[in-house]
């Protein structure tokens, strides 16, 4: 049977489409449909219509294969950056149950410190204390340089919120390695924790080897004084000690970054001191405060005030001879600058803030 022949409606119209088609070219460097049978004047009215459905699909068709369908672009991102996600977080696995990952010689763990422990501070450092940063650009880029900050708070949380403002906000995506008490290197977990962090014994020799490799040292001079002073005597730096930080500056030609804190004095206000339990258990001091040890753990939250961290202009040293390391007289003038400019900054932050807590 031979086949049925489809009339359309529009039949002169149409034959005149097809026999023009048949004697006019396609322009230089246009793609021509092949046309299916019988269709020749369904392809014509799309040519006459260039805005149809079917037209724009077979236009975008490339498109659609590669960033998928307009309304559903996003989604297929959002799918592929989880896939990512999820494929990064289990090679990150994979490399810690191998040991296939670097340690440097003070046990920094560089990569736990960015995908881990950074991700466990920054909601409280965001969240809860709101941290604003301030002059973070006057920390140098590249090479060895010495942040010294005030001490504060009772716990030292001060130290590890001004790791998270440099880690975060500084534009090399610098680590700050900071000198920490022999303390902290006898305490079960924290002692862990700490290496991976960066932090090293607060010693001479240490804070020279780190600066002569080109890192970001952190020191607060005042230690156990200063972190547990009464909160009475909040925001009054104490005796930065000998001033060895200023000698160690001063050997490796490393510039001095002044730091002032303001928020970390309130989260503990510290209003005795039991020096019974503090010899009992081997601390420096033992807090109480107006929760602590009063409502037991619940008493060991801290409260959460608006923090301020600002980085000073740095003190060169590099202009020195190497001799004047050990200038008693240079080393007590030049702390004493340090001194005095953290504790003016830190009182111009004060009459600056509107509130504690806001």
């Amino acid at each position: 049977m031979a086949d049925a022949k489809v009339i359309p409606f529009d039949d002169d119209r149409s034959r005149g489409n097809r026999r023009r088609a048949k004697t006019e070219s396609a322009p230089a460097g246009e793609v021509q449909p092949l046309p299916l049978r019988g269709s020749a004047a369904r392809e014509d009215d799309l040519e006459d219509d260039p805005v149809t459905p079917s037209a724009a699909s077979g236009r975008q068709a490339s498109a659609r294969s590669s960033a998928g369908d307009e309304g559903g672009g996003e989604d297929g991102a959002g799918d592929g950056g989880l896939e990512r996600r999820v494929a990064a977080g289990l090679s990150f696995l994979r490399r810690r149950l191998t040991g296939d990952y670097e340690v440097d010689d003070f046990g920094f763990d560089a990569e736990l410190t960015d995908q881990v422990l950074m991700s466990l501070l920054r909601p409280v450092y965001e969240k809860y204390f709101r941290v604003e940063v301030k002059g973070v650009e006057n920390i140098p880029a590249e090479g060895g340089a010495l942040i010294v900050a005030n001490h504060s708070g009772t716990l030292p949380l001060d130290g590890l919120m001004m790791q998270v403002a440099v880690h975060d906000h500084h534009p090399a995506d610098r680590h700050l390695r900071l000198l920490a008490a022999d303390l902290v290197f006898v305490l079960p977990v924290v002692n862990e924790l700490a290496r991976k962090l960066g932090h090293t014994l607060a010693c001479a020799e240490d804070a020279e080897r780190l600066l002569a490799q080109g890192e970001l040292v952190g020191v607060m001079p005042e230690g156990f004084k200063g972190i547990g002073k009464p909160f009475g005597e909040r925001y009054k730096l104490q005796r930065f000690g000998r001033g060895g930080f200023v000698s160690t500056a001063l050997r490796q030609g490393a510039p001095i970054v002044p730091c002032s804190i303001v928020g970390a004095e309130e989260i503990y206000p510290m209003i005795g001191n039991s020096k019974t339990l503090a010899r009992l258990l081997g601390f420096p001091y033992f807090p109480l405060t107006p929760t602590f040890p009063w409502l037991g753990p619940l008493g060991a939250v801290p409260l959460p005030t608006k923090w301020t961290i600002q980085f000073g202009e740095p003190i060169p040293t590099d202009g020195y001879a190497p001799e004047a390391a050990e200038d008693p007289v240079l080393m007590f003038n030049l702390t004493d600058q340090v001194r005095e400019q953290i504790q003016h900054t830190l009182y111009k932050l004060l009459v600056q803030r509107r509130s504690v807590f806001f």
